[in-house]
């Protein structure tokens, strides 16, 4: 993972110019809506990098992709399915530009959420099957005994664990895929103006996410205690 590390931190770098950019068009009274749609794409595929690499990161380790230790345990906490709840972007955007929205666009909002909402409740359900699979033998016994497995155990958990990996990476596909169609969708409701108003509130809440929980990690270990505790 030291790989995905070293992306992500700078990806967090180029994030932070983003914001600054973002900022400016916000403020901007000249700017065009080609430039706004331009700025706005340049976001948008700096986030498909980002679920890129993570698609590979989870290809060598999906384990380690659900609870990431490239993340604050604050942002940890937020997790769902190994990302952010794809209802968040119902959030922001009233934070964003609640105030302004139009009928029109509040009614197409409301059927994206209603959308949204059931494909998370069926993704949620799968996602407790394969919780299940782990608590329920005989995937449990083994997992209490790994390090004593003898013969034919060592070859039944390889493969239950294999089959295990799979499935994990079928929800997030699923989960990643909700959130990356929900957000385009949103987006597309919006007018340029607003879309970018929506990415500078999506941009600066995980910028302020993650420097807080940086910072709350930092004091968890400057005090003695571990940062997941």
């Amino acid at each position: 993972m030291e790989a995905f590390t070293a992306f992500f931190e700078g990806w967090l770098v180029r994030q932070q110019d983003f914001l600054h950019k973002l900022l400016a068009m916000s403020r901007s009274s000249n700017a065009t809506d080609e430039q706004r749609l331009q700025l706005v794409e340049q976001v948008i595929n700096h986030y498909r990098e980002y679920y890129d690499e993570k698609f590979k990161a989870a290809n060598h380790d999906v384990f380690v992709v659900f609870s990431p230790p490239w993340l604050s345990s604050f942002e940890r906490s937020l997790l769902w399915i190994a990302g952010f709840k794809p209802a968040t972007i119902f959030e922001l955007v009233t934070g964003a530009v609640g105030h302004e929205l139009t009928a029109e666009q509040m009614e197409k909002l409301e059927v994206v959420r209603a959308a949204m909402t059931r494909e998370e409740r069926e993704i949620e359900t799968v996602m407790a099957r394969v919780q299940e699979s782990v608590a329920a033998p005989p995937l449990s016994d083994m997992l209490r005994r790994v390090g004593r497995l003898v013969d034919g155990e060592v070859t039944d958990f390889d493969t239950a664990m294999g089959e295990l990996k799979t499935a994990m990476m079928t929800v997030m596909e699923k989960a990643e895929a909700l959130r990356g169609s929900t957000f385009l969708r949103v987006v597309e409701v919006l007018t340029p103006r607003q879309a970018v108003m929506l990415l500078l509130e999506v941009t600066r809440f995980q910028v302020q996410v993650r420097q807080w929980g940086s910072e709350r990690d930092a004091r968890r270990i400057d005090s003695g205690f571990d940062s997941d505790e």
